[in-house]
Parts: C-alpha cells; structure tokens; sequence
C-alpha cells in the first residue's frame, strides 16, 4: 500500500472518460486529495455578493482528479473508503436566481460567509450548526464518450449530494471505462438532505480516500455503506439512484434493496419487499440538481447480521 497527494494543480470541471489521468494507482492505495471549493477557488472569504455575480459559473464544481487505479475495467466496482475530510475554517452558501427548490420565491442574489471551527458554526444565530464535511460529488468517467457537464449526476456517481459521504463511509461505484478515472470534490462541511438553497456550507478541503477494485461485481449504480452512529446503530446500507422522474429513481432504489436483501440474506422476494416497507427508509438526497433527483434507499445495518464480505451485484435476473 503506498499514499499519494493531488494538488488543486490537477483540476477539471467536466466529465470526459478520454481525460488524461493525473494519478495512477495500485488497488488499495491512499490518496489525499486537496479540494478547493466548489466555485473553484472564485470565492473566498472575503467576497460580496457582487463579487459572487461576477464569477465564471463555467469552473463551478472544479474537481481533483481523476486517478486511474492499475487493472480497472468495465465490470468492476470501484470501493472507496473515506478515511478523513479536513475543513480549512471557512466556508459559503449562496442563493443564485433562477436555481434551487424555492427559485420564485427567493428570486435575488444573497452570499453568506460561515466561519467553521473543527466540529460547528456558530456564524447564523441562534443556531449552531454541526459540522458532517462530505464531497458532493464523486464519481468515475461516465461510459459515454465526449465531456459532460459535472451538474447532472447519474449510474457513475458525480454530483449525488448524499450527506451521509463522511469520513467512516464507503462508497461503491461501477466502473466504465479502462483504469476507473475516479474524481472528487463540492465538499460540503454540512448539509441537509435536498440541498435545498442549491448549496450546502462549501468549503475548501483535505479529502482523503483509499481505493480498492471488486473485480467483476455487477454494479449498475452507487451504493453507499456507513460504519458511524448516526441514524442507527453500527451504520446503514443506502442504495442511489437519480432520475429525472423521482418516482422511477425511488422504484429502481428500492428494487436493488430488495435483491440486496435476497443476495447477502437468503430473503425470498416477497420477505424482501416487506421488510423494505417495515425498516426501509426513501430519502431525497438533492432536489436541486435539476431536472435530475437523487433518491436514497436506506436500511440499518442493525436488522441483519453482519456481512463480512457483503454481495453487491445486481441478481434480478437470476431470482
């Protein structure tokens, strides 16, 4: 196992699976990331809100990356282990007219500086705020060739928004291309599920993630593993999915949960289905990455006994 460090010098702000990676690495090895914040360093802590109208939006969501990891390929499942998201004490969120869940209603521009100690914010009293940092996006390059904006989320992860990303979590993504070309960054140093205002506190960061290869899984899209006591105790399993249409996300989500259950537990189908509907929980992850939402299906890992190499694959097909 060796550790590794990227710099914000390796940057970029699209998805494009013809990118040139900036890292190669061995499976099971460490990288630290340095991440600047989402607006790709145009705003700091000093900025007004006028300053914040004269940024170029073109260098929103400027990632590190991306990193190839050695014997990569279609097929296989990318396992991130997040170990550590180290804040560097400040952080914004913004209103920008015409975006976010409530556009009519908050139709002027607003900037608000937050000041961050190590675990929450006093900066908007009476409240205080905990701090849970997490990246808003990290994915692999997508299958289609050509460059993508980073906004959209999808099947390869990306812009997901999923607060529970913090360190002590793991994140399993199927991989598309040749090496994996995995990226990150949008780190929030808190959130709240829907992300409703378009921005949760953005901040500069110090990510740091191991990278590991499940050789031939099956993984169709993200799936998420927490290990801290959060919701539940001894963490949760939350399988995501985004969709234009909420409704289909939350339908494939739950499908998946369900052949989770049969794969990993010997559930029949039906047992599955109903334990869903008793412990399962549907969470709105984003509403603001539009048209596209972000739907999560979470389960305590409590219920059930403990998987020491958990099954991650699709097995619809074969039940």
């Amino acid at each position: 196992m060796s550790e590794h460090r990227l710099s914000t010098k390796s940057t970029h702000n699209r998805w494009n699976r013809d990118l040139a990676p900036a890292l190669e690495v061995e499976p099971g090895d460490i990288v630290k990331f340095d991440c600047l914040d989402s607006s790709g360093g145009q705003v700091g802590p000093g900025s007004t809100v006028d300053d914040f109208l004269k940024i170029d939006r073109n260098q929103i969501h400027t990632l590190t990356g991306p990193v190839a990891i050695k014997g990569a390929k279609p097929g296989d499942t990318l396992r991130v282990d997040i170990l550590y998201i180290q804040h560097q004490g400040w952080g914004w969120s913004s209103i920008t007219p015409g975006l976010g869940f409530l556009p009519e209603r908050f139709a002027d521009p607003f900037l608000f500086i937050w000041d961050l100690d190590e675990d929450s914010t006093d900066s908007l009293p009476p409240a205080i705020v905990p701090l849970r940092p997490f990246c808003g996006v990290m994915g692999v390059a997508p299958a289609d060739p050509g460059e993508m904006r980073t906004r959209r989320p999808g099947v390869f992860g990306g812009n997901m928004d999923v607060k529970d990303l913090v360190a002590g979590s793991t994140l399993y993504l199927p991989i598309f291309t040749e090496g994996g070309l995995f990226s990150l960054g949008d780190v929030h140093a808190a959130q709240g599920d829907g992300e409703i205002c378009i921005n949760g506190i953005e901040c500069p960061a110090v990510v740091t993630v191991r990278l590991s290869l499940l050789d031939g899984s099956r993984l169709t899209a993200p799936m998420l593993e927490t290990n801290y006591r959060h919701r539940a105790s001894g963490g949760e399993w939350t399988i995501i999915e985004s969709d234009e249409d909420p409704m289909m996300a939350a339908r494939r989500a739950v499908n998946r949960m369900i052949d989770f259950l049969i794969q990993n537990w010997k559930f029949s189908a039906e047992h599955a289905y109903l334990l869903c509907s008793v412990a399962m929980d549907l969470r709105i992850h984003q509403v603001v990455n539009t048209p596209v939402i972000t739907i999560g299906a979470t389960l305590p890992k409590s219920l059930l006994p403990l998987l020491k190499k958990p099954a991650i694959g699709e097995v619809r097909s074969e039940t």
